[in-house]
């Protein structure tokens, strides 16, 4: 640690002067200061804000350029957000109103980029995270994507068919005034998969008159699509996870992992792992989850979910040695590794502070922001490798990229030319947070590593702009 006489401050490591440093955390304090000001509620926005901003501060200390072009206060401000009215008639004949929603938040370095959530919770904080999440974790796969996200309070949970097709015939009415293959490319998220994808394309080709599948990404393969996408957020979570073991000298074969959720992103997470080598040992859904200790078949989870779109406690019916725990936490089982896949704040203190004492090695983010800070401080003070979503789930939006590229080029790659790219993708994304965070030798290599390297290439590209 450094005397007061020389001026300067010990930060994770960093010798700063300590000026530089109370100037940049001054700074960052006013911003989110505003930001809560400004956007009074939105909690999951703020977090966001709060959990991003804060670890720049070494970095706008050694660069006080980025605080003279007042660029936190400009990027935390989308470039526009959209919400509208979607009116649509259920199956009975009764007409329904929602919200919908969409926010196109930086596209300094590309098109607006960033799926669309269909389900209850949906509201303008949380799209306003997931933008502004969207921002740096599009950057740092190192393709020209801007941020955006959106999505509507719509459960399609209990639906029929022609129910969804209405209403998302309806939303797409509205948000396709917005939207356009060099403007901005919605993909799916929560309750959105490729049956809601082909059903806006089509609204959106009837509206537009001509075939501009390209506004999408997420399709079905014969309409534009692009092997590897439906996989590709969970794959690239393991990917991601591969790397952070392999610094630590240790490989995932053998590893005891636990996933939460049952949607895509943790079937494929699950698949990978286990295709890897470790045994995956229990995921849930939001009615409870199974612990199977010879480790999950993931083709029965598979069959259940994605085929007859049923709850997990089905898996007991095909596997009498599993076990079903209704309304269970699946981050008390014992594991190496947990992956949080399933849904914003999901793992909080309560749950981080079990799994330590159960004895887990690494945390990695396959959701959008699941773990909330609190949970975070608890791995962080207790030497839990930790891979934050922007980076952990990059794989999704990656693939997508992949497939505008597909879509321009009118070509279609095989599963396994994506896959490798992918394979690169990942790896270039943990290098770039390892190496972020050993140059400003932050508390944290991979959360603050990931935050300042993404922030760095949007900030230069703003700068690079003018003030617009």
């Amino acid at each position: 640690m450094a005397h007061d006489t020389d001026n300067s401050k010990e930060k994770g490591g960093m010798m700063m002067p300590e000026a530089e440093e109370q100037t940049a955390r001054t700074y960052v304090d006013d911003v989110l200061t505003s930001v809560q000001h400004r956007n009074p509620n939105e909690e999951e926005f703020y977090q966001s804000t709060q959990e991003i901003i804060e670890s720049l501060v070494p970095f706008l200390a050694k660069h006080p350029k980025y605080m003279e072009h007042g660029i936190l206060e400009r990027i935390v401000e989308p470039d526009r957000f959209i919400m509208f009215r979607v009116p649509w008639v259920d199956d009975q004949g009764k007409v329904r109103v929602n919200r919908g929603f969409r926010v196109q938040f930086n596209c300094a370095i590309g098109p607006y980029k960033g799926g669309l959530r269909f389900h209850p919770s949906v509201n303008a904080s949380v799209v306003k995270f997931l933008g502004f999440e969207q921002i740096f974790k599009n950057a740092l796969t190192g393709q020209a994507i801007g941020g955006g996200k959106g999505g509507a309070d719509f459960n399609p949970k209990g639906k029929s068919d022609a129910e969804i097709m209405r209403f998302t015939q309806s939303f797409m009415m509205e948000l396709a005034k917005y939207i356009g293959p060099d403007v901005d490319v919605p993909a799916g998220d929560i309750g959105v998969g490729g049956r809601e994808i082909n059903y806006m394309v089509g609204q959106y080709k009837k509206i537009r008159g001509a075939s501009e599948a390209d506004a999408f990404t997420g399709k079905q393969v014969d309409i534009g699509g692009s092997l590897t996408r439906t996989e590709s957020t969970g794959y690239g979570t393991v990917y991601f996870v591969q790397h952070m073991l392999e610094d630590q000298n240790r490989k995932l074969e053998g590893q005891t992992v636990v996933v939460s959720g049952a949607g895509k992103v943790s079937i494929y997470a699950m698949e990978k792992a286990v295709q890897l080598g470790a045994k995956v040992v229990a995921c849930n859904d939001s009615g409870g989850y199974i612990f199977d200790e010879k480790g999950i078949d993931v083709e029965t989870v598979k069959q259940i979910k994605e085929v007859e779109q049923k709850r997990i406690y089905e898996y007991v019916n095909e596997h009498p040695e599993a076990t079903y725990v209704e309304n269970g936490k699946v981050w008390d089982i014992p594991c190496d590794i947990a992956l949080p896949c399933a849904t914003q704040n999901e793992l909080e203190e309560a749950d981080a502070k079990q799994l330590v004492s159960n004895g887990v090695k690494v945390v990695a983010e396959g959701a959008n922001m699941p773990c909330t800070l609190e949970a975070i401080q608890v791995f962080r003070g207790n030497q839990v490798q930790f891979g934050p979503s922007k980076a952990v789930n990059a794989g999704g939006v990656a693939v997508s990229a992949l497939e505008m590229a597909q879509n321009s080029s009118r070509e279609s790659w095989s599963f396994e030319e994506v896959d490798t790219q992918l394979q690169a993708i990942m790896r270039d994304i943990y290098q770039k947070s390892v190496t972020a965070g050993r140059t400003y030798q932050c508390e944290d290599n991979l959360i603050d590593g990931a935050n300042i390297a993404g922030f760095q290439k949007v900030a230069d590209a703003m700068i690079a702009q003018g003030v617009v």
